[in-house]
């Protein structure tokens, strides 16, 4: 048996015998979502050559739609010093338009498309997943035990899909010493947002790409950190996370709020210090992507060992519904800076993740500019919009996709990419909650072996409490 269907068994036969208590019932909720998601991705040709994209499982045109649901039950705590609840979480996507040319898998080698999970080279006509947690409340302490969603510097749960990505292990949060939060972690299984099958652990370049089964795996993800808020405006954090053979990272970072004229600067930084870990310092099978080391000769470079350290600073000046920002983030050592990444989309914390790409080659230096706009200002309360552009310059590569390979290394490859997003949600009445969203991108790149894109999302969602 299963680590986690232990601990929810042992979970449930403890709420069993106090599910009538004061609190369990009372303080329980239940949460509908849906959301009407449409897709498309035009990936032009530029440096891979429409022949290699689509020998590498990438068609040139992509679209899908779907309708999801997302059902949430919520308990509250049973009485006593122990307070026992179960939380659930139900998900379910349906096809409404894809096909064997839009859905992205031509070869029928990934385990997914844009949206949903393949059945050969064609999407399924839907998929759902079941997820159950169990949770013990000590005081201002709260362990959870099963399906997670964590959202923290070092693991980001992705929503960027039609459902949500989601993780199985066991989180520790606490709240008991004033001012400061304490995290703790471990997690064994990840869940895709196209996917019904958890899978184990990996990074990029050990992930098998467009092959799963090729994928070298661990289920031993380790995580721990503070968040101190020093008086009402600084928040001074500190973050570890391992994924077992393969690397350990550090965070620091620095969040402050500054009153300046009718506005508030919100300044925030942060390092990430990423090493190898077990095998990845010397077996292939677990190296990473993007290593370029001056010293190693070129059979032993792309790939390699987890080296890295990324500096980052972002400042957010707020004023009458009117955001600007500007920010910098570096990305220096041997190799790619590495995440928590299946190969079927993922999420990190760093300040240029944004819609498409996230800007952490070897060796890559991007800056970016943000403008939002809350339209409550002009009367229009749930109306907003923005831009954000990234530039990246000075990425290290080496070698062509396609052509002979080059004896030195390069360096001085650039990216960038725009996104514009408009979003409404209705406030009142009967349609309260319904909201509507476009978002926006392109990509252009000369990266050796990547080609450009555009892509855009149409979403509908409404949230409605049931109970």
């Amino acid at each position: 048996m299963k680590k986690s269907t232990l601990a929810l068994t042992i979970a449930a036969v403890a709420i069993a015998q106090q599910v009538t208590a004061s609190g369990f019932v009372e303080d329980s909720k239940a949460t509908l979502s849906t959301r009407n998601f449409y897709i498309n991705n035009d990936n032009r040709d530029s440096d891979a050559g429409t022949a290699i994209a689509k020998t590498n499982g990438v068609q040139n045109y992509q679209s899908e739609w779907g309708q999801g649901f997302d059902l949430r039950l919520t308990s509250g705590f049973t009485q006593g010093t122990v307070g026992f609840g179960i939380d659930a979480i139900g998900l379910l996507g349906v096809r409404l338009d894809s096909s064997e040319s839009k859905h992205g898998n031509p070869t029928g080698a990934l385990a997914g498309g844009s949206v949903f999970p393949s059945q050969g080279n064609e999407a399924e006509n839907d998929f759902s997943s079941l997820g159950l947690t169990a949770k013990a409340r000590v005081s201002q302490t709260e362990l959870r035990l099963g399906t997670l969603m964590p959202k923290n510097p070092v693991v980001m749960s992705n929503d960027g899909r039609l459902l949500p990505q989601t993780y199985q292990g066991g989180q520790l949060v606490s709240n008991d010493i004033p001012n400061l939060t304490l995290t703790a972690g471990q997690l064994e299984h990840a869940k895709g947002r196209n996917s019904t099958d958890e899978k184990g652990l990996s990074i990029g370049g050990a992930n098998g790409g467009s092959d799963y089964t090729k994928a070298t795996l661990s289920n031993k993800f380790y995580y721990g950190g503070a968040d101190y808020k020093l008086g009402k405006n600084l928040v001074v954090s500190y973050y570890f996370g391992e994924l077992k053979n393969f690397y350990q990272q550090n965070f620091l970072g620095l969040v402050h709020n500054w009153a300046i004229g009718p506005g508030t600067l919100k300044s925030d930084f942060r390092y990430y210090r990423s090493r190898d870990d077990g095998a990845n310092g010397d077996e292939a099978a677990y190296f990473t992507s993007g290593y370029y080391p001056d010293h190693a000769s070129l059979a032993t470079r792309i790939k390699g060992k987890v080296n890295n350290d990324l500096y980052s600073a972002l400042f957010l000046y707020s004023v009458d519904g009117h955001t600007f920002g500007g920010g910098y983030q570096f990305s220096n050592g041997e190799s790619d800076f590495p995440w928590l990444n299946q190969g079927d989309g993922a999420s990190t914390s760093t300040i240029n993740d944004i819609q498409l790409q996230k800007f952490v080659r070897a060796g890559e230096r991007s800056w970016q500019a943000r403008y939002f706009y809350d339209f409550a200002k002009l009367g229009v309360p749930g109306l907003t919009a923005g831009i954000v552009y990234v530039r990246g310059f000075d990425v290290d590569t080496v070698g062509r996709v396609g052509v002979s390979q080059v004896s030195t290394l390069g360096t001085g490859a650039s990216e960038w990419e725009r996104d514009l997003s408009v979003s409404y949600v209705i406030q009142s009445g009967v349609l309260k909650n319904l909201g509507f969203a476009w978002k926006n991108a392109m990509w252009r790149n000369n990266i050796p072996g990547q080609r450009d894109q555009d892509e855009n999302r149409l979403i509908v969602s409404y949230s409605m409490p049931l109970f």
